[in-house]
């Protein structure tokens, strides 16, 4: 089963930016659809953005405009881009492979890894 390692997350002020990774273990990446999600306290996880095998992508309503999702399939990478940074971004940021459709993002792994805190002050 591949793996992800999130990393990237930090504290920052309003208006900042971050910029996530998250390396996958395994050859099979370049195969994968990709998606970041988050989990704030008291809150579901959510999806945030998504990156398809060949490049397209889904965003968040409350991240379009200021998140951006990329991957460098040479070196197993996934990252997320966050500018214009919000307290309400305060949360645990996830990596996950996904399946990415016309109109759903979707996982099928019920596996987690230890995801990357972000946490924006006001």
């Amino acid at each position: 089963q591949v793996q992800f390692v999130e990393s990237g997350g930090g504290l920052v002020q309003a208006g900042g930016s971050l910029r996530l990774s998250c390396a996958a273990s395994g050859s099979t990446f370049s195969n994968n659809a990709m998606g970041w999600y988050r989990q704030a306290p008291g809150k579901q996880r959510e999806l945030v953005a998504a990156i398809s095998r060949d490049g397209n992508t889904k965003f968040a309503d409350g991240v379009k405009g200021r998140f951006t999702i990329s991957r460098d399939n040479a070196k197993n990478t996934v990252y997320l881009q966050m500018n214009s940074l919000k307290p309400e971004d305060t949360a645990v940021y996830y990596c996950k492979a996904v399946i990415y459709n016309r109109s759903s993002v979707y996982y099928t792994s019920n596996y987690w890894g230890q995801g990357t805190q972000v946490t924006v002050s006001s």
